[in-house]
């Protein structure tokens, strides 16, 4: 595609430019930084200027109607060519910074720098659709040429495809650097979808451009060039959707077979500026460029190569000039390609070498020559992805070159993620002029950096903490963190000063409450946070740093991986980073967590952070109570299960509670006591303004168990959701915490009573295994109760199973009592001081003795029994223990509660035969006064066992009381009704009752008879 570079004409002033065609390609219009127009007819003849403003930002032309975003914030229309004002198209709280038309002309679509993109109709202009979402300026916007989707750039770094009528987010893609506005881009990124098909959507990245499939919208190739090192600017397509050109910010133009993915044309701008504006013609033969100078040029004689596949020699060699002179052939090697090997002076005297006045690298036969160059694989791979065989023109000559060159595997798998940028737990974006640095559970820091200010405002919630601060920020801080001690700020390097970190310790005593320390050479800071008592700094070169929070250096060590985020909370310090790199948009994350007190260790070493599909993190942090949690992209919130092994479970996930898709929850805190997750609803974006003050907003948790619409999963949901957010009662005590122990009581309490709930329902549908699993988790005092209620509601079986858990649970409070004791007794034998007072009795193995008259082997010692009837309230007695003591001065013992101690498999308690009876039997022949069954199963017992010999005790009862039911009413009073009770007053002989209405089981008061020790 050989062409020829026409002289530059001076169009505009300094600064950005913009160039298109008209319909019929007659005329080229551009507009600049000084508010002008101008028409072209050709190169050689002064332009005709339209002024639309100060400034002209972008323009777009279609049937007659010139759009032009100017600097007055509005969409302008005029008329082409006479260029006569035809309204106002729409408005903006800021400049808009790019405007296209849709195939057809009846739209227009414009970003503007308040991060809103909207699509208005040029035959109504009242009909707009206003697209929010992007979290930074709008750098480009283009129109699916079936007029479906849109897609749109952004400084926040993200590729976003939009569906126009629904105004709802298809897909993003973090692509780009981020930037706080348009003028500080590395890249314009003007995207260009692929005319005609509508196939393939192109997005400039770095010195590439990225080619993503419509509807599955997939990376499928990638177009690169060897010459190109610095960013592309803007791209854009032929007329007939083949070909591809790219302008850069060295000034290099760029023209690819997007069949072939080769690079058939490359040009450089004469003096090397920026090439900031593109445009193909629609005969497809010249190409309009424009650059940061205000100069207008253009490459003519653009063609499509010749198709006679008789001559491919010839006809290979005519696609290029006849420059054959050999000289990119010196120097050629079997790893590098001619274009690497010539480029690593990268000098200008080299360029010129290689640059002839034409723009064009020397003998391109020699590319063809590399065995790094593209083979027959790639090329028929991409023909078959991107254009039909038939009808490409470069397809014969192609096919006739395919025997030169060796075949080679084409890697099609999955492609490597980009790494997520270190970021500060409750900040917002860096390039944002006014953002949050923080905010947590102590307060907000605020961060301004615009023409008028540079400073940071330090606001607390409870104005006791400290009162507000105003810092001047003039070293630049760009992280910070906040405790009830001190502000932590830390800045990147620069040419000439190396990384600070400066702490403001308000908390201190003396006067001096401000240090500061500047991190190594080469070290910037990425990560910080404050603890109790330290100071937390991760820098760039896989180092962590710890400080005392009066200045003081502590521990140093090194991190596996890149670091993503820290948090900070009391004496635990929990830090996220890359393990690994991820493929296919996930992202490898681990995690530590340190115990920073005296006796400091690691809990959690380098296992995975768990993240939802192709997310990635977006907060980390602590509860109010010290468990650590995190939020990742899509809304989930997971919290650490100390309990299991120290596993993360999902507790919440904010989506369900969105309106929009593009609605986001910002989280700011996590309590679970009560149960809150305070954060801040976002529309339309996913972090929220500084000005006015958002609102926080309390979301509620929600384990994801299956069927909680059912009474069941709702049940079970609160119970494992109940169990999860008080297992930092049990961490807290083991730390040397002071436990609130009437809330623990209280969820203990709560816990017991759901096990009970879930129990009775399960009666009620007769899973008799379920209802022992449930028991499994309950206390003894309320699997007593759990027996009780299985005997009544005729359940022998049950009861019987229920009666071995009990006695089980039973020995095993003993033996832990046991055990105490004994720990007490060393303890007290190795302290010289007065000897620690003995723990009374648990009232849960006092009421055991009196309700089960049993001994168990191996205890050593039998259960006393009480003379006396006692009165008990099972609800009363759920949360009996002993309440741990103040741990200041015994930190290292936890108080052990047999609630909440998981216990491991163990065998059945063996009961003596001799001496003892099974809990079953108490229930059925001791507790209640002998009745008509009793007396005649003890006339027949012997009869029973003589018939059948081989029955256990529970079916000789189940056998005597199916004989029972068979007899009638006369033959059921043996020995006269004045000497025997009948079985149909059996439940009368209770003193108090349960009572279950409907399907929520309601506990009331149960009273127990004196039982007889002799039965």
């Amino acid at each position: 595609m050989p062409c020829e570079r026409k002289t530059m004409r001076y169009g505009h002033s300094e600064g950005h430019t913009e160039v298109c065609f008209d319909d019929t390609g007659k005329f080229i219009v551009t507009c600049g930084n000084d508010g002008d127009v101008r028409i072209w007819e050709n190169l050689d003849d002064d332009p005709k200027f339209i002024t639309v403003g100060e400034k002209a930002y972008s323009l777009a032309l279609k049937n007659g109607k010139l759009v032009t975003a100017s600097s007055n914030n509005t969409v302008q229309i005029h008329t082409f060519p006479d260029g006569d004002p035809d309204g106002i198209l729409t408005r903006f709280t800021t400049n808009a910074t790019h405007v296209t038309f849709n195939s057809s002309g009846s739209r227009v679509a414009a970003g503007s720098s308040d991060f809103m993109v909207k699509v208005v109709e040029m035959s109504d202009s009242s009909q707009q659709k206003t697209l929010r979402g992007h979290e930074a300026p709008v750098l480009s916007v283009t129109f699916d040429p079936k007029d479906e989707f849109l897609a749109s750039s952004s400084c926040d770094g993200s590729v976003v495809v939009w569906n126009i009528e629904d105004q709802t987010q298809v897909i993003s893609w973090p692509l780009l650097q981020k930037t706080n506005d348009v003028s500080n881009a590395s890249s314009l990124c003007r995207l260009a979808w692929q005319p005609g098909a509508a196939k393939l959507l192109a997005v400039p990245v770095e010195s590439k451009v990225h080619l993503y499939e419509r509807g599955s919208w997939d990376h499928v190739s990638t177009l690169s060039d060897d010459l190109l090192t610095q960013p592309l600017n803007v791209v854009v397509w032929s007329p007939c959707g083949r070909f591809l050109a790219a302008g850069s910010v060295g000034g290099f133009l760029n023209v690819w077979d997007v069949n072939s993915k080769l690079c058939i044309e490359r040009q450089k701008h004469e003096k090397g500026f920026t090439v900031c504006g593109l445009a193909w013609s629609p005969s497809g033969s010249q190409i309009a460029y424009t650059d940061t100078e205000g100069c207008l040029g253009m490459l003519d004689g653009l063609g499509t190569p010749p198709t006679d596949a008789g001559k491919p020699a010839k006809d290979y060699d005519a696609l290029f000039d006849d420059d054959d002179d050999g000289v990119m052939d010196e120097g050629l090697s079997d790893g590098a390609s001619p274009v690497k090997k010539a480029v690593a002076a990268d000098d200008e005297e080299d360029d010129d070498f290689l640059m002839p006045a034409t723009g064009r690298v020397r003998n391109r036969g020699a590319f063809l020559d590399d065995e790094n160059s593209m083979d027959t694989g790639s090329l028929k791979l991409g023909q078959d992805k991107f254009g039909d065989d038939d009808d490409d023109a470069g397809s014969a000559v192609l096919a006739a070159a395919a025997p030169l060159l060796p075949p080679r595997p084409v890697y099609e798998g999955p492609l490597p993620s980009a790494p997520q940028k270190a970021f500060q737990p409750g900040s917002t974006p860096a390039h944002l002029t006014h953002r949050f640095m923080m905010w947590n559970s102590v307060g907000i820091v605020r961060g301004y950096n615009d023409e008028q200010d540079n400073a940071i405002d330090v606001e607390f919630h409870d104005s006791a903490v400290h009162h507000a601060m105003h810092l001047t920020n003039s070293l630049g801080h760009a992280l910070a963190d906040l405790s009830q001690e001190a502000v932590l700020l830390a800045c990147p390097s620069t040419d000439e000063l190396a990384s600070k970190l400066q702490c403001l310790h308000f908390s201190s005593w003396d006067t001096n409450k401000e240090w500061m320390v500047d991190l190594p050479q080469g070290e910037d800071a990425r990560a910080l946070c404050l603890g109790q008592g330290w100071a937390a700094v991760a820098t760039s070169s896989l180092m962590l740093r710890l400080f005392s929070v009066g200045g003081v250096q502590r521990e140093m060590f090194s991190l596996p991986g890149p670091v993503v985020c820290m948090a900070g909370h009391g004496e635990q310090l929990l830090i996220a980073y890359h393990r690994a790199t991820g493929f296919d948009g996930e992202q490898v994350l681990g995690v530590q967590l340190l115990q920073l007190s005296r006796r400091k260790r690691q809990i959690i070493s380098g296992e995975p952070l768990p993240l939802s599909r192709r997310s990635h993190l977006s907060w980390l942090g602590f509860t109010a109570e010290g468990t650590p949690c995190y939020v990742d992209s899509d809304g989930v919130v997971r919290m650490l299960n100390r309990s299991l092994g120290n596993t993360w479970t999902p507790v919440c996930n904010t989506r369900d509670t969105c309106k929009s898709k593009s609605d986001h929850y910002w989280v700011v805190g996590v309590h679970e006591n009560p149960q809150q997750l305070r954060c801040i609803p976002c529309k339309g974006s996913r972090y929220p303004p500084t000005l006015p003050r958002p609102a926080v907003a309390i979301l509620p948790f929600k384990l994801p168990l299956c069927q909680t619409s059912t009474e069941k999963g709702q049940m079970e949901e609160q119970f494992w959701r109940s169990v999860l957010f008080h297992n930092h009662h049990s961490f807290l005590s083991s730390s040397g915490y002071e436990v609130d122990e009437e809330a623990r009581s209280q969820s203990q309490k709560e816990q017991q009573e759901l096990l009970m709930k879930m129990f009775a329902l399960s009666c009620k549908l007769e899973r008799e295994f379920r209802c022992v699993e449930l028991a499994e988790l309950m206390t003894h005092n309320v699997v007593t109760l759990a027996i009780r209620y299985a005997s009544r509601s005729r359940r022998l079986a049950l009861a019987q199973r229920l009666s071995e858990l009990a006695l089980e649970k039973a020995s095993q409070i003993q033996e832990e009592e046991e055990e105490e004791e004994e720990e007490e007794q060393s303890s007290s034998r190795q302290t010289s001081s007065t000897s620690f007072n003995q723990t009374p009795p648990r009232p849960e193995s006092i009421w055991m003795s009196r309700v089960f008259d049993v001994q168990v082997l191996g205890s050593g010692k039998p259960s006393a029994s009480s003379g006396q009837p006692r009165v008990t309230n099972i609800l009363d007695s759920m949360t009996a223990g002993r309440k741990s003591a103040a741990l200041g001065g015994s930190a290292g013992k936890s108080s052990k509660n047999p609630v909440l101690k998981p216990l491991a498999p163990r065998p059945k308690t063996k009961v003596r035969p001799s001496t003892a009876v099974s809990v079953f039997e108490h229930v059925i022949l001791t507790v209640w006064p002998k009745t008509g069954f009793q007396l005649w199963l003890e006339e027949n017992r012997k009869s029973i066992t003589a018939e059948q010999p081989d029955l256990e005790e529970m079916d000789v009862i189940k056998e005597a009381m199916g004989r029972f039911r068979a007899l009638s009413a006369e033959e059921r009073l043996v020995g006269g009704p004045e000497n025997h009770t009948p079985n149909v007053q059996l439940e009368n002989q209770f003193k108090g009752q349960i009572s279950f209405r409907g399907r929520s089981a309601q506990l009331k008061t149960i009273h127990f008879n004196k039982l007889n020790p002799n039965s």
